[in-house]
This record gives structure tokens, sequence and C-alpha cells, in this order.
């Protein structure tokens, strides 16, 4: 589904990736973890297009984006939800939906009925502003409106972030519907490791910009937490 390979991206003169190789299988769930800074979420951004690649190649579903535009690698079916859910607070729910329709190949002018099933929550409260729902409710937003998009491979950074136990659980169990049910593809960075393996089916570890561990989620062992993830 996603496969990177020599990965280099810098800002300036300075390196923030420095030869990434990574594939994500088609129906599974990728978690990508690491310490602070040590550029998952340029990852993601480089992902969807939106830093530039230095040195490198990106290939998503058979063909090569490495120089396609952000808006074009959403319509071949990249979706994102960005760190911090970068929701619009003053649209209502139904709103912030249907602007990820904009993004959809196929002209569906509706939210797909798909989206408030997973998260009827969004139905409940589909003419409240988003900036008034709680932050579980607008992380489940912001996922809602990444699917809004129909996307092929969901791309995700820190979803667990700034949400209660009870959502977070909520949240795993439908990425892992999604997959089952629908054939949906995801990769998220992650730093919650309980989340990490519960949910996913593979692993990888950045460190100084670059993959140093990758494996199956069962091969995510405690001496791999402590040399590269323990503070």
């Amino acid at each position: 589904m996603l496969k990177v390979e020599s990965l280099h991206v810098a800002y300036g003169e300075v390196a923030t990736l420095r030869g990434v190789e990574l594939e994500v299988k088609e129906g599974t769930i990728m978690s990508l973890t690491g310490r602070n800074g040590v550029g998952k979420t340029t990852f993601l951004k480089t992902l969807m297009g939106l830093q530039p690649v230095r040195e490198g190649t990106i290939e998503f579903a058979g063909e090569d984006i490495t120089g396609m535009p952000a808006h074009q690698r959403v319509h071949q079916g990249l979706g994102y939800v960005p760190q911090g859910r970068q929701i619009f607070p003053r649209l209502s729910v139904e709103e912030n939906l249907i602007l990820g329709l904009d993004a959809r190949s196929d002209g569906l002018k509706k939210v797909p009925e798909e989206v408030y099933e997973f998260f009827p929550v969004l139905f409940d409260m589909k003419a409240r502003q988003g900036g008034n729902l709680s932050g579980g409710q607008q992380q489940q937003l912001a996922i809602g409106r990444a699917l809004a998009t129909g996307p092929k491979l969901l791309i995700l950074d820190e979803p667990t972030e700034g949400i209660q136990p009870n959502i977070i659980q909520l949240i795993g169990d439908i990425l892992q519907r999604l997959v089952k049910e629908t054939g949906l593809t995801v990769l998220l960075v992650e730093q919650y490791l309980d989340f990490i393996r519960e949910i996913s089916n593979e692993f990888s570890i950045m460190n100084r910009g670059s993959i140093s561990a990758h494996g199956p989620i069962t091969d995510l062992t405690t001496d791999l937490v402590h040399q590269y993830l323990s503070v």
C-alpha cells in the first residue's frame, strides 16, 4: 500500500529525516513511535506533501507520489488526522465533515453514512459548533472528517493525545473495525505503548530521523522500549 525508500528531508541545512525506509501493508495498522523530536510528525507531513523531499521516493498504491502536491495525494486516497485535531471551532460538526467532501474524487456531496455509523456522537451533535465539543469528541470529529474524504490509507498523528481513557479505547476499537470491515489501511504516530500493542499489526521505531527497529507487534520487546523510547 505504502512504500518509502531512502527518504531524506531537511529544514534548510538541518537534516530531519535521514534515509527513512518504511512499508505499510494493505489492510493493516502500522504504529510509528519514538521519542519527541526524532522526526515523526515531519515524516507524516512529508507523506502528505506538506514538506518537500530532498531525496528518496514515496510510493502509494503502486504509484510514485514523491512530487505530487498535497491535494492530489488526498484525491489518491491519503487521509490525514493532524496532531492537535485542527478542526474549525466555529463551524458545526456537520460543516466540518462536509469540508472533507471537497477532497473526494467521486463528487459525493453528502456526509457518508458510515461516518455517523462509526461515530454516532457526531450525528447526535452535528448542529453543535466544533469548538464546543470535548477533546475526545473533537478527535472523533477529526477522524470522521478524514474518513469523509474516502481514504484508502488513514494517517493519524498522536490520536490519543489529551484524550480520556474510555475514548482512547473507543477510537482503538473503531480503527480496528474500519480495517476489518472496510479494508482501510492505517498508519499512526503514537507514543502510548498500551494502545500501540492493543491495536497494531506492526510497529516501527524512529530514532534520529531514521527507522531503527521494525517488525510485527509481538516483537516490540521491553529491551527495544528501554533502548529507544525510555527517557
